[in-house]
């Protein structure tokens, strides 16, 4: 198995640029991957294809309690 690609967002960053909010996305076989680009080797959040859509719905939204 190869190794996932992992892709950051060209408009991730903070409010300066400066990339203090940055998250990768990495397209698995039927998952996808989301992790932290400042720390890419603690580990990454799988997520089936509905279950991303429903973060990214949410987050556009403004709807995430974190």
């Amino acid at each position: 198995m190869s190794e996932p690609v992992w892709r950051k967002s060209t408009r991730s960053g903070g409010a300066n640029g400066g990339g203090d909010g940055c998250v990768e996305l990495a397209a698995f076989s039927s998952t996808v991957g989301v992790r932290d680009s400042k720390a890419p080797g603690a580990g990454h959040l799988t997520l089936t294809a509905e279950n991303f859509t429903q973060l990214i719905t949410a987050a556009k939204a403004d709807k995430l309690n974190i």
